[in-house]
């Protein structure tokens, strides 16, 4: 049933390729022979979900993969949610994880030029995302400046699973490129522990996908901090950051600590000039999906009202993965206004829609 009058914008969907040899006409060699022969190389936890990653129910009638066809997806997401426009996020961002920064960057060039070709050029809904790899950022640079010029291109993305927090210096070339090009940049989880990635908890390897699902919040606290700390915002004060599939609940807390902190260490970080909790609030935007879903919805709203989470929140599916969420299900109980900024109002600023 489409959804009444509120139109939607949704910031992370997740094209697939219909196969791994789809890319094959956009690399040069070596990088051709080795992906045909190998694939990407990138390692998996192998944590079991018994529901399945990817939903099973919305494959196209084709039998291609969930989430490989353009035209698809427009019938079974976008019409019947009135959603205008999607972001869409892919399924690559384990290109961060190859030790191989050379052929990490040879991946993520050959899948955003099939993205342009194959996805971008098919549906006037549709936006695309940059793929990075941070492994060797002037290398991720290079890749922004030669992309960002298409005028369906909104964003820069990257795995949050990081062999660093991302605050630090060797990660600037990339936000110094996104800020020069008026892009924000997004992270993604699904990478950490994986490949070359450090474990994706404080204390190792978790053992059922049920923690390492709950724990990646870990990561997107880890990054925050690390961007306030490091000044990211001060020495790129038009940068943006999206914070993708991460859930909300955390920052509450992490906002109240850095702002107490700071004021008793900040000789430790002279070149910030506001509280931490300031930075957030005009950097950084989060997404709703997986939204977190108190048996008691006041309490959800107690914490969005704590942080103004209407004016960063903004909406998400999640689609096609086995947890996504669809318009009509989630933030019943916001007031209208509230519901429209962060269905739509935001991202349309952020993204320039």
């Amino acid at each position: 049933m489409r959804s009444e009058a509120m139109k939607v914008i949704d910031v992370d969907v997740h094209q697939t390729l219909r196969s791994g040899k789809n890319l094959l006409p956009y690399m040069k060699e070596p990088w051709k022979s080795r992906y045909a022969k190998l694939g990407s190389g990138g390692a998996s936890l192998n944590l079991h979900n018994p529901i399945g990653v990817v939903r099973q129910d919305c494959r196209p009638p084709t039998g291609d993969p969930t989430a490989s066809d353009p035209d698809f997806i427009v019938t079974d997401l976008l019409e019947p949610y009135n959603i205008e426009y999607v972001i869409l996020t892919g399924d690559m961002m384990s290109v961060s994880n190859l030790h191989d920064p050379d052929f990490a960057a040879a991946i993520a060039s050959a899948y955003n030029d099939h993205l342009v070709e194959h996805w971008l050029s098919k549906h006037p809904h549709y936006r695309g995302s940059i793929l990075v790899s941070a492994h060797d950022p002037i290398l991720a640079a290079r890749e922004i400046e030669r992309m960002a010029d298409h005028p369906k291109m909104v964003g820069v993305i990257m795995g949050s699973g990081q062999r660093a927090p991302l605050g630090q210096r060797q990660f600037h070339p990339i936000y110094e490129a996104a800020e020069r090009h008026g892009l924000p940049v997004a992270i993604h989880p699904g990478t950490e522990g994986m490949g070359g990635m450090p474990p994706p908890t404080g204390h190792g390897y978790p053992t059922r996908y049920l923690e390492w699902h709950t724990s990646l919040s870990q990561n997107y606290i880890t990054h925050t901090t690390s961007l306030i700390c490091e000044g990211v915002f001060e020495k790129f004060p038009n940068l943006k950051f999206v914070l993708l599939e991460g859930g909300i609940a955390w920052l509450p807390g992490l906002m109240w600590q850095l702002d107490k902190y700071y004021k008793q260490l900040r000789e430790t970080m002279p070149w910030l000039k506001r509280l931490p909790s300031e930075y957030i609030r005009d950097h950084c935007f989060l997404s709703t999906q997986p939204i977190e879903e108190p048996d008691d919805p006041k309490q959800l709203i107690s914490i969005f009202d704590m942080i103004d989470a209407e004016n960063f929140l903004m909406f998400s599916t999640d689609y096609p993965h086995w947890d996504n969420d669809m318009p009509t299900e989630i933030l019943k109980k916001l007031r209208p206004e509230a519901r429209r900024k962060i269905f739509y109002d935001n991202a349309k600023a952020l993204y320039n829609l």
